[in-house]
């Protein structure tokens, strides 16, 4: 008999396939892009090509859904914009 194991962190974050619900749609429309290409392009090339381009997308969305700071970039521009002069000395 299979035992399968509760979900029970669906607030913190829902996942199918271990990819977050942004993440799984773009992979669905790659595989059926790549459907659409293996449709009206059969071939043997095109089969081996769509097989190596969906792995390598799931493979990439598996490694930013586990590393989420390979795409954090640090802002621009500061937080506080001041005018005052900003001096080593101290005037206490």
């Amino acid at each position: 008999m299979k035992h399968y194991e509760i979900y029970k962190h669906i607030r913190k974050r829902a996942l199918i396939w271990g990819l977050p619900l942004s993440l799984f749609a773009l992979q669905m429309l790659a595989i059926l892009a790549s459907l659409l290409v293996m449709i009206f392009s059969f071939s043997v090339l095109s089969l081996l090509g769509t097989l190596i381009f969906n792995t390598a997308t799931y493979i990439v969305f598996t490694k930013i859904t586990s590393q989420p700071h390979l795409l954090y970039f640090q802002k621009v521009f500061p937080k506080c914009i001041s005018n005052k002069h900003i001096s080593p000395l101290q005037y206490d």
